[in-house]
């Protein structure tokens, strides 16, 4: 620990770790991960706010899952306090210099935490147990494979913490790779599992490769998953998810595909996040949204109401949106 003086004038001077600890009422950041319940979503019940180092910017940033938020230090202060970026860069100064000048202490030495990265993947072949899971959402394994959806053996992970080396094996009958037109797992996916049910490898737009571009409209899903559903009624559309609601496809990739589609919607979760990305889509964008007013997303709304009853919901809400200026 050590302890200054020193007043500061520039906003590049205040700690990354010491504006989370501060306002946040962390535990001390040493360069480790650290996930709270949302300070936004009073509702979380499951901690959904993630405060990580950027390895590239080597700061402390973060990501709040329920209500899609993030950033780094500023922008933190700008959510929390309702400012514009000026206001919040002079509150950062002002706040840090109370604090050090009060006798505060803060730890200098951050480094970040070693993390498990997935260093290879075993496929294996389909099972009974994988169709009676996929076909519960009407997914058969034509579907899957068109998607580069393969069932996975066994995964094992690595971390290197200042050369001490640790392997760890991931193993269980429900474990899912999503693979891209390359072969490349960009995310597992463990069904069965409440914590880690996704391990993202990398950004990626899921569906993106499968895009044929000879249809009027482009659907873009909350989940691959959903976008499989969709899929499977035989409507005259593509789909596309990106990696979750929360991220906002890039806009010179909206650009291209409003250059080739005559339409696009969004079809994301009926829940309070999915209503928001999708007015998100909708003020960035101008894109339309529509919300299935049934179980919280498309695939559970089948799994539980039935193919009959989702279609006979869903095909006219689809009309609905893209006749809407």
């Amino acid at each position: 620990m050590l302890s200054t003086k020193k007043i500061i004038f520039s906003v590049n001077d205040v700690p990354s770790f010491w504006a989370f600890q501060y306002y946040l009422n962390t535990e001390p950041l040493t360069g480790q991960d650290v996930k709270i319940k949302s300070i936004w979503n009073l509702g979380d019940s499951v901690p959904s706010m993630c405060i990580y180092v950027n390895k590239q910017k080597r700061e402390y940033y973060f990501k709040d899952f329920s209500t899609g938020k993030y950033g780094n230090k500023i922008n933190l202060v700008q959510e929390l306090f309702k400012l514009n970026f000026s206001d919040a860069v002079t509150k950062l100064i002002a706040d840090y210099n109370k604090f050090i000048k009060s006798g505060g202490t803060i730890n200098s030495n951050v480094k970040p935490a070693a993390k498990w990265e997935i260093s290879y993947i075993q496929k294996r072949d389909w099972s009974k147990a994988d169709a009676n899971y996929w076909m519960q959402y009407r997914i058969g394994k034509k579907t899957l494979t068109y998607f580069n959806v393969y069932p996975i053996e066994y995964y094992n992970m690595t971390k290197d913490d200042n050369g001490t080396i640790s392997n760890l094996k991931i193993e269980g009958e429900a474990i899912y790779g999503y693979y891209n037109k390359a072969d490349e797992c960009f995310k597992i996916y463990q069904p069965h599992k409440t914590r880690h049910k996704f391990h993202k490898i990398s950004n990626y737009i899921q569906g993106l490769d499968q895009l044929q571009y000879n249809q009027r409209l482009l659907v873009i899903c909350s989940s691959l998953k959903d976008a499989m559903c969709l899929k499977g009624f035989n409507y005259s559309l593509e789909v596309i998810a990106p990696d979750s609601e929360n991220t906002m496809i890039k806009p010179h990739v909206i650009l291209n595909l409003q250059s080739k589609y005559e339409y696009i919607i969004t079809l994301f979760d009926n829940d309070k996040a999915g209503v928001k990305a999708m007015n998100k889509y909708k003020e960035a964008y101008g894109i339309n949204g529509v919300t299935l007013p049934m179980a919280k997303d498309l695939s559970d709304s089948i799994k539980e109401y039935g193919h009959q009853a989702v279609h006979d919901m869903l095909r006219p809400l689809i009309k609905q949106s893209i006749n809407v200026k």
